[in-house]
């Protein structure tokens, strides 16, 4: 049986299977993982009316690929209070967002108290709201530097309203490539751990790759096996996001960004190997609006949301700081020949 028979039979394949895809027809590997697509999602294309929030970028880690922190590059240090951010999201609730997304540096200054006081802050003032936040990073960020276990971070999350975690913090899990990319951020092993424990809590979360900057191929597809193995046990991720490496002001030097070629493919395979991960993302933040588009002949069935504002991908170049308006959003899914099905956080149609 040829390995495009296999997978046209929904059999699941292994990473040399897997690995040789990238050496596919172009437009046959594109049509395989859409295939797939149509099976899981028919034409539907999800998004989600969402705010980003980066409260802080003074950060304690010192990742080479990353232009946010102050630490770095960026000299200009900011710290949000929670009257700022509990202003963004009195907005946005104003006009019909469903998810508000925090992430930020690893500030050593704030204590774990700021983080969970704002969370507990919005869930109060507006139950309704989905709150996303930190992820497995910043969770071993503060187990670390206030000397609670990864348990005890989680139960404070769950207490103080936090309802899925988002999936950054993975880049590539080959620890070789974190060894030089992100040298003490949160291991591979860890970052699973604080993923298992969150999903044994019943709870959801998202799974991301940083993508385009040193990896190997075989580095994305062990990354991808890796994934689809906790999934086999908990069935805890919602979504796989593939992230594009941003180029600019970052100390990794990549001098030419990943091709657009190689972005689709690696969709399409994402969307292959990852049969037991129910939606995948082209996040449109770090691969631009138009090829998202495209992607979603690739096996992307989610464009993420309006974000509204965002500030870590865009200071490494990505033109995502202010966001993109919603009829806007709906008319390019719908002009692409897709159906614009708005969701909740949790993939509930809405």
């Amino acid at each position: 049986m040829s390995l495009r028979d296999k997978i046209s039979r929904g059999e699941r394949i292994d990473f040399d299977e897997a690995l040789s895809l990238y050496e596919m027809d172009f437009f046959e590997l594109g049509d395989l993982a859409d295939s797939i697509r149509k099976k899981k999602h028919g034409k539907k294309t999800y998004y989600n009316i969402n705010r980003h929030i980066n409260p802080t970028n003074v950060c304690a880690d010192v990742c080479k690929f990353c232009a946010y922190s102050a630490t770095r590059k960026n000299p200009n240090q900011y710290t949000m209070t929670h009257e700022q951010i509990m202003e963004i999201v009195k907005d946005i609730d104003s006009r019909g967002a469903s998810e508000v997304h925090i992430v930020s540096a690893h500030n050593p200054n704030t204590g774990v108290e700021w983080y969970l006081e704002i969370f507990k802050k919005i869930k109060t003032a507006y139950p309704h709201l989905h709150v996303k936040a930190l992820t497995a990073a910043e969770v071993d960020f503060l187990s670390r530097h206030y000397g609670k276990t990864y348990d005890e971070i989680l139960d404070l999350m769950i207490e103080n309203g936090v309802d899925s975690m988002p999936g950054g913090g993975a880049e590539i899990f080959d620890e070789k490539v974190r060894d030089f990319i992100c040298k003490g951020k949160v291991t591979s092993d860890q970052w699973f751990e604080i993923h298992r424990k969150w999903h044994e809590r019943g709870k959801k979360s998202n799974v991301t790759m940083l993508f385009g900057h040193i990896e190997s191929r075989a580095n994305r597809i062990d990354h991808m096996m890796r994934i689809r193995e906790l999934q086999d046990i908990t069935g805890g991720f919602n979504c796989f996001i593939p992230l594009v490496y941003q180029t600019e002001n970052n100390y990794l030097n990549i001098k030419e960004p990943i091709t657009a070629n190689e972005i689709l493919k690696t969709m399409a395979i994402s969307r292959i190997v990852l049969d037991n991960v129910p939606n995948l993302k082209a996040y449109w933040v770090t691969s631009t609006v138009n090829l998202a588009l495209v992607a979603q002949e690739f096996g992307a069935n989610d464009l993420d949301g309006t974000i509204e504002k965002e500030s870590i991908n865009s200071a490494a170049g990505a033109k995502s700081a202010n966001g993109v308006k919603l009829e806007d959003f709906k008319a390019l899914i719908k002009n692409s020949g897709f159906i614009p099905t708005q969701r909740d956080s949790l993939y509930n149609e809405i």
